[in-house]
């Protein structure tokens, strides 16, 4: 299997599946609502700044691990 050898640059260029695509949409939502909360000119509740904060810390880390998600190049198997 080829996908073993790849370093980080090849396996982040490669073909992405369709399931790591949407979970990286959600990253990329999720840390872009946090960034609004947290640049928003009034002044809000602490709890919610702190949780904008995680907001962002968790999407930033969803979409870049789903990104380095690769498409499988064995064909799968049917089940007999």
């Amino acid at each position: 299997m080829k996908n073993n050898n790849m370093n980080l640059v090849e396996r982040v260029k490669a073909p992405t599946p369709k399931w790591f695509k949407i979970i990286r949409n959600v990253g990329i939502a999720l840390a872009t609502v946090g960034g609004v909360i947290l640049a928003s000119p009034v002044i809000l509740p602490v709890g919610l700044v702190s949780a904008a904060g995680y907001l962002v810390l968790g999407g930033s880390i969803i979409s870049a691990v789903s990104q380095t998600g690769v498409k499988s190049e064995e064909e799968p198997q049917p089940i007999k």
